[in-house]
């Protein structure tokens, strides 16, 4: 793994323009579950309790039962990993220029990386249905155990909604775009921690190959990617990450 290691850095290195995208592989080296495993948490919870139209149908149910998620999804002491601190180093050093993340748990921001794009929105937040304020997770999570649900808006009075894409929601077009601009425009292309399989997520990379770019694929397992990658480095996030940002930043 050393030489294509140390291959991929170069890549890094010499591009003008990368991107990055992370999945839960990110996440859950930082001890959050993931959702679609064999012990994920869709195996404990029915995903139709999440869907877009039991928010608009059940708005109160809806969000008794989304407390329980949250606190299985963001437990104590969740904290940035070696992966989201070698990737905001990389930022910091110019080698980085567009960060795209699957995951909804706020690690990127809290390692130091400036505007991450979260296509799938943000857990920490709740934002209002009406006139989009938004509010931390943890105050609407304190008004629904008190009995406030479902919580509303203290700006416009209408219903607060988690601030990530439920199932039956689109994807927010303009954060998609942005996310395929950039995998278009990208010298190289780094995809940790994904498996690359769910949509459209999952075709950020081919924007960057069809368009000439190299990719870089860090996963435990192989995934979808695997075999269009210039460089794939089988090998855990928190140990191969730094050490790829360790190489680059070598100059």
């Amino acid at each position: 793994m050393d030489q294509t290691l140390s291959a991929a850095a170069n890549a890094v290195r010499d591009a003008e323009t990368v991107a990055a995208l992370t999945g839960a592989g990110v996440s859950t080296a930082s001890g959050i579950p993931d959702f679609r495993s064999e012990d994920g948490l869709w195996n404990e919870y029915d995903p139709n309790d999440f869907h877009m139209s039991r928010f608009r149908a059940d708005p109160a149910g809806f969000w008794r039962d989304r407390v329980e998620l949250i606190a299985d999804l963001f437990g104590d002491g969740v904290e940035p990993n070696a992966a989201h601190e070698a990737l905001a180093d990389l930022e910091a050093a110019g080698h980085l220029n567009t960060l795209i993340t699957q995951n909804v748990d706020g690690l990127h921001q809290a390692a130091g990386s400036d505007d991450p794009i979260e296509i799938h929105g943000n857990g920490r937040r709740a934002a209002c249905t009406g006139c989009n304020r938004r509010i931390d997770i943890d105050e609407a999570v304190q008004r629904v155990t008190a009995g406030e649900a479902p919580p509303t808006c203290e700006r416009c009075g209408d219903v607060l909604k988690p601030d990530v894409v439920l199932f039956g929601e689109q994807l927010p077009k303009h954060d998609l775009m942005r996310a395929q601009s950039a995998a278009r425009e990208a010298d190289v292309f780094l995809a940790v921690g994904s498996s690359l399989t769910v949509e459209p997520a999952a075709s950020l990379p081919r924007h960057t190959v069809d368009n000439g770019g190299q990719l870089v694929v860090v996963n435990l397992d192989r995934t979808e990617q695997s075999k269009r990658a210039d460089f794939d480095l089988r090998a855990d996030v928190t140990e191969a990450l730094p050490r790829l940002t360790e190489t680059v930043l070598e100059e």
